[in-house]
């Protein structure tokens, strides 16, 4: 139950791939030999990428400039990772976007899309995939969650209950699989330093707080591929992510949700560290 060992016939298939945790997990994959699809709705981000790590590594690359909350383009993906021909040994779901301020204020239409991506997406894919892994006997998935997965987080109630739903789905599983040589590894990073902050409308808490509390996502995406490699079922990057995620889990709700909720959107960071 662990990642293949690099072949030219297979592929590992990340989403999010053109900047952030995503590229970084790209870069991490290539330099242990493996051979790349790279999903992003950014074609020239994934392009110049994929340049960089087949000069680089050696590695066979693909792109595949796609919408990940359009049900047409994930099939099209799906359709274009068929005719690649390459076994897909891996799957990285770390496409996703955040969602922070008070839901009622929020635009529908951007909270159903936060579900579309985080959730609808993540999901279709495992499902579209995982059977060609068990029916080989070999193969790797690893979800992007969160540590604000452990926990209601008011302010970001979408976000976080998407990443519960990785967590949840994923864990289950990650035990489900046991026997068929494939594996479900979820990681949850805290605060890393990624354009999710301005893409969500909150550049201003881009780098908020302590910076011990943040990590690059080189460093998570290092600690993501270790667990995947490993087979295990979760993996979460840092002490003090540790110790948010144990936060979450036993401080009772009565006294977290209170505090969160007036904390609001600014003080996010702090809550969640």
């Amino acid at each position: 139950m662990a990642l293949p060992a690099p072949s030219p016939d297979a592929t590992v298939v990340v989403t999010g791939a053109s900047s952030g945790i995503g590229a970084a997990l790209a870069r991490e994959l290539a330099a242990r030999g493996h051979g790349l699809s790279l999903v992003a709705r950014r074609r020239d981000r994934l392009a110049a990428l994929a340049e960089e790590l087949r000069g680089r590594h050696g590695v066979k690359v693909a792109v595949h400039r796609t919408d990940l909350t359009a049900d047409a383009a994930r099939k099209r993906l799906l359709a274009a990772l068929e005719r690649d021909g390459r076994t897909i040994a891996g799957l990285c779901n770390n496409a996703g976007i955040g969602s922070i301020g008070r839901f009622v204020e929020r635009e529908p239409g951007a909270e159903v899309d936060v579900v579309r991506l985080n959730v609808l997406a993540l999901h279709e894919l495992v499902a579209r995939l995982l059977p060609g892994m068990v029916a080989r006997g070999d193969g790797a998935i690893l979800n992007v969650a969160s540590i604000m997965a452990f926990a209601p987080t008011p302010h970001n109630a979408t976000y976080a209950a998407t990443k519960a739903f990785t967590v949840s789905f994923s864990e289950a599983l990650h035990s489900e699989l046991q026997g068929t040589g494939v594996s479900c590894t979820t990681v949850n990073p805290g605060p890393t330093r990624t354009e999710i902050f301005d893409r969500s409308g909150a550049a201003e808490l881009q780098g908020a707080g302590l910076a011990l509390l943040w990590q690059r996502p080189d460093q998570v995406a290092r600690a993501a591929v270790d667990g995947m490699a490993d087979g295990r079922r979760s993996v979460i990057p840092g002490l003090t992510n540790k110790l948010a995620v144990a936060g979450g889990r036993f401080v009772p709700r009565t006294l977290l949700l209170p505090l969160a909720n007036r904390l609001g959107g600014e003080g996010l960071v702090d809550l969640v560290t």
